[in-house]
């Protein structure tokens, strides 16, 4: 008797039972005992065939970023729930469990290194923020589990030489380039900048001032916000007096928002640029008439823009989970990095390895989901380079 026990992680071990003769000795009734648990594990296997594909995500649902995680994973969970719906990727659909950090690094650890001791989740996904992502690298690079579309532009969570990380959205770096470009052809030179006191903001920081440099640019005034948005006036004031005649501004969810309507009280014309990380919905619903003029980058198409095929069956997919929340650029980058994972999961096979995903992601290049393509060359890039700029409408819309 031959029983298989396939995992979703390790390629199928087999175990033979001994020769079967005439007379049944001790050992051939002990090996038979010892071989029912090989048996009832050969028979689960099959059962498990449609089993579904788990997913983990450690991600700021509450707290200073908690509008910008929802609307995240709320993007990647309509996706899933429209390919479960039609029979889930090769007949096994895939789940996905968010775990709430708050913004906070050792929340985000813990929730990451219980991810990893649970051997049913096959990878992890679309974990969110720059200081939780640094933080819990080390250790899932180690651990060799799949570590799909983490949740930020930093360069320094693009590790090379390491084949387990996948990155997507285009870098900090690659925003903050096409800002100060901007700023450069429209002939503004007196540049203030204000960014976040973290490893976030510091990242920002620093690709805003390697594209000024390329530009033969200088910041008249350099300021930076807390996370609890404490100091966020303090810095408006300071960022005013040195009369600047525009702002990038390197923040996230509340200081953001706190930063922004104490600046427009100081200089209510004040030209605001930003990185898509601020242009959450709800953060420009908050602002209300202090976001109208921001120009904001965004790494993903614009969620209104029905002439591409992705933004059309993201739209889609939306109305069909009646979602509550206001469909926008991070939910499309939700959906979207759901998309790629689907067709990288459908090229590994019904029962795939974490191994046979990880050669198939580094084989995927061009991969067009209709107005949106990705290509995997190396884990030191990212796999998309789309950037563009918005503005904030009268209405709070985006335009381009």
């Amino acid at each position: 008797m031959k029983s298989t026990f396939a995992s979703p992680f390790s390629q199928p071990t087999t175990a033979q039972s001994p020769t079967a003769g005439p007379w049944p000795s001790r050992r051939r009734v002990l090996g038979g005992i010892a071989a029912l648990p090989l048996a009832a594990a050969g028979l689960q296997a099959r059962a498990d065939d449609a089993s579904p594909i788990k997913l983990a995500q450690s991600i700021a649902l509450s707290g200073p970023l908690g509008e910008l995680g929802q609307a995240i994973h709320q993007g990647a969970k309509v996706c899933f729930a429209a390919i479960n719906a039609k029979g889930g990727v090769n007949g096994r659909p895939v789940e996905l469990t968010a775990v709430d950090d708050g913004y906070d690094v050792k929340r985000a650890v813990a929730n990451v290194t219980g991810f990893m001791e649970d051997n049913s989740n096959f990878a992890l996904f679309n974990c969110m923020g720059t200081p939780m992502i640094e933080a819990m690298l080390p250790k899932v690079v180690e651990s060799g589990i799949p570590f799909f579309a983490p949740f930020s532009g930093a360069l320094s969570i693009r590790p090379k030489n390491t084949r387990s990380v996948f990155n997507i959205r285009a870098s900090y770096a690659d925003e903050a380039d096409q800002l100060v470009q901007h700023l450069a052809t429209v002939g503004i030179k007196r540049i203030a900048i204000v960014y976040q006191n973290n490893s976030f903001g510091k990242e920002v920081f620093n690709a805003t001032q390697q594209a000024m440099a390329r530009y033969k640019l200088e910041a008249i005034a350099t300021l930076t916000v807390e996370n609890d948005s404490s100091d966020a006036e303090s810095a408006a004031k300071k960022i005013a007096a040195s009369a600047p005649e525009a702002v990038l501004v390197g923040l996230a969810g509340k200081p953001t928002i706190a930063f922004v309507k104490a600046v427009r009280q100081e200089r209510k014309g004040l030209q605001l640029y930003a990185l898509s990380i601020m242009g959450a919905a709800a953060t420009i619903k908050t602002l209300g008439a202090d976001s109208t003029g921001m120009t904001i980058s965004q790494i993903v198409p614009l969620p209104s823009n029905m002439s591409r095929p992705v933004v059309r069956d993201f739209q889609l997919a939306w109305k069909a989970a009646n979602v509550t929340l206001e469909p926008s650029h991070l939910a499309l980058e939700g959906y979207i990095n759901a998309r790629v994972f689907a067709d990288i999961l459908r090229r590994a096979g019904r029962n795939p390895t974490r191994s046979s995903f990880i050669d198939n992601a580094w084989s995927t290049k061009n991969l067009d989901l209709g107005g949106f393509a990705v290509s995997f060359n190396e884990s030191a890039l990212n796999a998309s380079r789309f950037v563009e700029l918005t503005m904030v409408s009268g209405n709070g819309r985006f335009i381009r």
